[in-house]
């Protein structure tokens, strides 16, 4: 099979398909410049595989990046709602959630930690 041509464009979805992400992903890395779409005639946006690339190259987390997400953690064990924590970081509540739950248990609502891969038992109430 002959390797992709770098030029080739992308749908949104095959680009989240790629990182493993939802759409409004990719299309929110387009807002924030981290992507460029090319636009169809019909106005559709499309992705260089070319621009993707360093991307992916770059998918181990920075030192910077490392950093955040242990004061972030650190933080959110002092007792800081998730919500307090994104605020503090600039980041939106989602992506401090998905970087929190690489780093600790989340607590629910009620401040209860939860088991995030529940035991057979508790999922078919035996």
């Amino acid at each position: 099979m002959p390797a992709p041509d770098p030029d080739d464009l992308l749908r949104p979805r095959e680009v989240a398909e790629i990182f493993g992400v939802r759409t409004t992903t990719v299309a929110r890395w387009a807002r924030e410049g981290r992507l460029t779409p090319v636009l169809t005639p019909g106005g559709h946006r499309r992705y260089r595989r070319a621009g993707i690339l360093p991307l992916l190259a770059a998918g181990e987390p920075s030192q910077e990046e490392e950093r955040l997400a242990r004061d972030a953690a650190r933080l959110y064990g002092q007792g800081w709602t998730i919500r307090q924590v994104a605020q503090r970081f600039d980041r939106s509540y989602g992506v401090m959630r998905r970087i929190l739950a690489t780093q600790v248990p989340l607590r629910n609502r009620g401040g209860a930690t939860r088991d995030v891969h529940p035991q057979p038992s508790e999922v078919h109430g035996g």
